[in-house]
């Protein structure tokens, strides 16, 4: 068994926010991109509708299956003249509901990276109001525009982190087997 002389913070349950936002985590571990693994979440009524992380379009050579993104480019953050061949966490999780005919109309998607405009027009399009996110990422003119959608009403972004416990506790998870721990350890 595992040493549990932690009682309480074994204890202690992730919120809601901290609990889809571990599960873009390990969304993001699925990324095939070798910039920025990113994951996405997508929830209603605190059930999972999809999940989506950044990668090739489906069919296509996996950057980390080459080891890089374009011949003699290991990932497409060094050349601004070559776009993205990823296809981000969001769109991916809004086509994996599309495909399988599920309405993200009133739904939130938390995402590991704050969208970028291209996508968060697609979540605001697709019905998705609410945005949870763990880091920034918009700058300048993108994040005015991120502003004025939400000065609009048509979406709300909040920036969140998971606590340090429930990060220790996650980890306690994942790397024991679950029938080795236990509510209530032994004194």
């Amino acid at each position: 068994m595992i040493d549990m002389s932690d009682h309480v913070t074994f204890q202690q349950r992730p919120t809601w926010d901290e609990y889809f936002m571990l599960l873009t985590k390990l969304a993001a571990m699925r990324s095939t991109c070798l910039a920025f693994p990113v994951g996405a979440v997508i929830v209603k009524d605190k059930q999972v509708l999809a999940t989506g992380y950044n990668g090739s379009p489906s069919g296509s050579v996996h950057c980390t299956t080459q080891g890089y993104c374009y011949p003699n480019m290991h990932n497409c953050t060094v050349n601004k003249d070559f776009p993205s061949r990823a296809v981000h966490a969001e769109a991916n999780a809004i086509a994996q509901a599309a495909k399988h005919g599920i309405s993200t109309e009133g739904a939130s998607i938390y995402v590991t990276l704050e969208p970028c405009i291209s996508c968060l027009k697609l979540v605001v399009s697709a019905g998705i109001r609410e945005v949870f996110y763990e880091t920034t990422f918009n700058k300048g003119n993108n994040a005015a525009l991120c502003q004025s959608f939400v000065d609009e009403g048509l979406v709300m972004l909040k920036q969140i982190q998971v606590s340090p416990v429930i990060i220790q506790r996650a980890n306690l998870f994942l790397s024991s087997p679950t029938s080795e721990l236990s509510l209530f350890p032994s004194s």
